[in-house]
């Protein structure tokens, strides 16, 4: 059989052994992915496998670098890829995809061994160091929004010089300040005002 009908073969039958199974993907006809582990676990992540025009009489493409693996470090990547890829050497010539899957799922735990398990944490930092600075970046916004409504002194001058249509100012405008000059001099008794008599009764003591 040729290459392409090998593969034609095995791509039939993974998609029947992993039919139902949410962890196994097939991307396109020559790529295929597995997740190992639970969700949002520090220890889980994607296999990804690849076959060239060539496969199965080379081996396939594995692949770790994958945006769900981000928090995979660089060793424990490298010793999965090293692993497999030494494994894939043992099935040249055949159907290998599911054989690969299932050995990373045997060795699941050893080949974990260096992944620390404190990215939650790391997340969780960040997100909180983000909402921090959202808060910060909301309250410099706030404020600046605030100087920006600020009337300058020509601003605050021009509305106190308003006029009306005719040029006049407006009716009472100064009442304030002449109320004020009232209260400050006091009213002053004008002649007529004496009392009847007060000159004569100067004359009369005097004399």
């Amino acid at each position: 059989m040729s290459n392409a009908e090998l593969q034609e073969e095995e791509r039939e039958v993974l998609l029947s052994i992993y039919d139902g199974d949410p962890a196994f993907k097939n991307l396109t006809p020559t790529t295929f992915q597995y997740k190992f582990g639970e969700d949002e676990s520090p220890k889980s992540f994607l296999l990804e496998i690849s076959w060239s025009p060539s496969y199965p009489s080379e081996k396939p493409t594995v692949n770790m670098d994958t945006f769900y693996n981000k928090h995979i470090v660089q060793e424990v990547k490298d010793l999965i890829l090293s692993q497999v890829n030494v494994e894939a050497e043992q099935y040249l010539g055949t159907a290998m995809t599911y054989t690969l899957f299932e050995y990373v799922k045997e060795k699941l735990e050893e080949l974990l061994t260096a992944q620390p398990e404190s990215y939650v944490n790391d997340t969780t930092d960040s997100i909180e160091n983000l909402s921090i600075s959202e808060t910060q970046e909301s309250m410099l916004s706030s404020k600046r929004s605030v100087k920006k409504e600020q009337l300058s002194k020509a601003q605050k001058r021009k509305q106190w010089d308003r006029v009306d249509g005719k040029g006049d100012k407006p009716r009472g405008w100064n009442w304030v300040d002449v109320v004020k000059h009232l209260s400050q001099t006091g009213s002053k008794q004008s002649p007529e005002h004496e009392l009847p008599g007060s000159t004569a009764a100067i004359q009369l003591n005097s004399s």
